[in-house]
Parts: C-alpha cells; structure tokens; sequence
C-alpha cells in the first residue's frame, strides 16, 4: 500500500488514486530524486464538487491532459478514465462535501545529468480533498512587483506547478503588505491576472478582462462567465488593460477554480462595492452549475 506521511501541517481529509489504489491522507509520491521534486516537471489542474454538483469536471480533465503535452509529459489517462476515478473518489466524502478535485502528472527520471526528463518516466494520481467554497465577502489587492512570464521563458500554456513559485511570492509579498491578493501585469506592463485566478473589471456597465495574449492561462471558469454574461445581454470585452483601468473601475472581480466567482472590495486604498454585475455573474455561474453543467458530470455527483 502507498505510504501516508502525516503533515504538521493540519489537513483537510483526503483521499488520493496513486498506483492502482486509494489511499486516506497525504499519500507519499515522489522521493527526494524525482525529477519533478527538485525540477518542478509537474502539471495538475482543480476542479469542484459542492452542492452535489461537478461544474465542467471533463473540462478540467481535458485541460490536465492538454497541460501534459505542452510539458512534453505523456497524457496516460483518458478523460473517460479521470471521470470515472472522480466517481469513485467522491463517493468516499460525505454528501454534498465541497472538494477540490486535482489530477496530476509528472516526470520520475531525468537524464542527461538530471535536467531532461524522460517522458517515459510520466507518473500521475488523482487527489479529492474537503475545501469549503470560500464565501463572496470580496479581497484587497494592489500592484504587484512580480510579472508573468512569456512563452519563450516559461511553459505558460500549461497549468505548471513551476509557474507558481513566482504567485506565491507575489502573493505572500502582497499579504506583507495587507492585501489578500495582487494584480500581476505582463511584460509589456499590462494587467495579465490576479496572481492565482483571472479579473475582470466594470466600468459603466460593460465588463472588461485582459485579452488572452498567450502569457496565462484563459480559464475554464473565465471562459464559462463570459459566455454566460455575453448570453444575457452584457457586453464583455476582452481588451489590454492597464493598473489604472482597473483602479478607476465602477467593480472588479475574479473568476477560478477555487472561488468560482469573487468580488474586489478594496483596491489599494479604494473601495468597491460587490456591485450588481459581479452578483449577475456569480449567480449566473450557480444556475449553470446546477442546471447546465452537462447530465453527465452532474450525475458523478448525484
């Protein structure tokens, strides 16, 4: 059976799929000379399970396969075969228990002195953990000092564990600070996204979001708020966006994996109300998730 290291670390409970078993806690998966330990060869996406539903799940299993290959890590599993494993896996938490669902790949072996990983050597499991939907009361940001990278740096079209080293500086940086999170700007100094989910911002009642410019990630809940607002008559415009757009915004708020919708109260030292069109987006999000998130994902769950 795989071993189960016990963090000092207070964890949520959690069941992980590695190497044809389950496994309750924090299995153990990597030794201190896989590659992906030391040289941060992993890819994972996050989807949700609450309210006994389990918006866009095949989405984000196609993503993590989708972010394997653009890693040069080999896709083993079919999204078939992650939806299954998600079945399984839920029916081990209490029902209507909000989950974060992570699937993951990596590299074992590295050759050639230990930077180049053998895509032979892909790994993957599934993990399923309680983590309660945090409620809209809305976040501080400000600037952050910290940029994204471009394509020719970084493996910007793939959900990389490695890209995240630099959000959580930027964003334990912003807490120093007092903020909840921050805004992270491109090289050519426009806004990219918040340092772990995508923005959106309002100004005279039209929303607008930085244009996909190949430098992050167009997130799957982005991607379904736009359409949901865009279907009920709001115009979304998808733009390059400075700091001070945002700054002079009548509403800002994000999209994710996490959250789902969120709104901005406070930029800088300004103020914002959760105003009307976040709560036309969040709810919109909600009816979709219940009622047209697709039968078959939805009854995963049921």
């Amino acid at each position: 059976m795989a071993n189960v290291i016990r963090s000092c670390v207070d964890l949520s409970r959690t069941w992980t799929f590695f190497e044809n078993e389950w496994s309750e806690g924090n299995t153990a998966i990597m030794g201190s000379r896989t590659h992906a330990t030391w040289l941060a060869s992993t890819v994972f996406d996050g989807a949700r399970a609450f309210d006994g539903v389990t918006p866009d799940l095949d989405l984000h299993f196609a993503r993590v396969n989708h972010s394997a290959e653009k890693m040069f890590l080999k896709p083993l599993v079919s999204v078939e075969s992650w939806l299954g494993l998600a079945a399984e896996g839920m029916e081990r938490f209490d029902r209507g228990a909000e989950l974060y669902i992570r699937p993951m790949y990596w590299a074992d072996g590295g050759v050639a002195g230990g930077v180049r990983f053998d895509p032979e050597t892909t790994r993957w499991c599934l993990c399923l953990y309680e983590s309660p939907l945090p409620a809209p009361k809305g976040i501080a940001i400000t600037l952050s000092p910290f940029k994204r990278p471009t394509a020719e740096t970084a493996p910007v079209e793939a959900k990389s564990g490695g890209l995240y080293a630099n959000s959580s500086r930027a964003m334990i940086e912003a807490f120093r600070r007092g903020f909840d999170n921050c805004v992270m700007l491109d090289m050519l100094g426009n806004v990219a996204e918040l340092a772990n989910a995508n923005i959106f911002m309002v100004k005279d009642d039209v929303v607008y979001t930085p244009a996909i410019n190949g430098v992050f990630l167009d997130g799957i809940t982005r991607r379904r708020v736009i359409g949901l607002l865009r279907d009920a008559g709001v115009i979304v415009v998808e733009a390059a966006l400075t700091y001070a757009d945002f700054q002079g915004a009548d509403e800002i708020f994000s999209t994710g994996n996490f959250a789902k919708v969120a709104p901005v109260i406070r930029i800088d030292d300004r103020f914002l109300a959760a105003g009307p069109i976040f709560r036309m987006a969040r709810e919109l999000y909600w009816r979709f998730a219940h009622e047209g998130s697709g039968r078959e994902t939805v009854r995963l769950y049921a």
